[in-house]
Formats: structure tokens, sequence, C-alpha cells
């Protein structure tokens, strides 16, 4: 079965960390940048993170950089995000995202936190609360 599966949510105090993990089944990671994205209740989704089909890239939303940390691990078949200093308003649902648009920037050569469509695939997500 074709699939994504992200783990390693949880509940942690403000300034804590977690390290998410998103393995791909079925197909290999190798063609694709991955991308993280959250959602909190009654927001729209928005991109986190992505790291393009080889790793040697790494792009971060205004609000994760400096904090987050995305990286890549192809024997493994695992992308994974290390969130450091968390604060409450990280609090969402976490998802991984397998783009076939393997550098993770558009036409201008940015990264958008934004674009959401054209996903091959998307994992199911992990629930991360930060929270005293």
């Amino acid at each position: 079965e074709v699939q994504l599966q992200a783990s390693g949510g949880g509940t942690v105090q403000p300034g804590g960390s977690l390290r998410l993990s998103c393995t791909a089944h079925g197909f290999t990671l190798d063609y694709y940048a991955i991308k993280w994205f959250r959602q909190a209740p009654g927001k729209e989704r928005e991109g986190v993170s992505c790291i393009n089909y080889s790793g040697s890239k790494t792009y971060y939303a205004d609000s994760t950089k400096d904090r987050f940390s995305i990286s890549k691990n192809n024997a493994d078949n695992t992308v994974y995000l290390q969130m450091n200093r968390l604060k409450p308003e990280d609090t969402a649902y976490y998802y991984c995202a397998a783009d076939p648009n393997i550098s993770c920037v558009g036409s201008d050569n940015k990264y958008d936190p934004r674009e959401l469509h054209g996903m091959d695939y998307w994992g199911k997500g992990t629930q991360v609360t930060v929270s005293s």
C-alpha cells in the first residue's frame, strides 16, 4: 500500500522539543520533495517546511525558521522535522506530503508555505500540543 505515515506528535511544555517523522511506504522519497504542513482548529492549513528531493536544500516558513529543522534519511525513506523552542501557537495537527515538484520552489525560485496543491501523497497527520 502506498502511503505516508507521520508520527512523533505529543504534548510538550512551552520551550520544549519534539521530533516528527514522515515515512514513505510503497514508494521512494528519492523523487519527491517533502513538505510539512500544520492546521490548528479554526485556521487554514499552512506550510511549515520543505526539503528537496536530494535533501540538499531546506526551506522554512517565517514562523518556524531558526526553531525547526528538516532533514532526510534516504536509507530509511524518512523525513524528520525537529521542532525546538516550541510555543503554544505551534499547537496544530501536523501533516507531511510528497510533492512531485522536487525543488520546493516555484517559478520565482521561492518557497511558498501557502502552496497546498499538487501533492501526490498526504500523510494522515500527528497532533502536536504545546501547553503548560
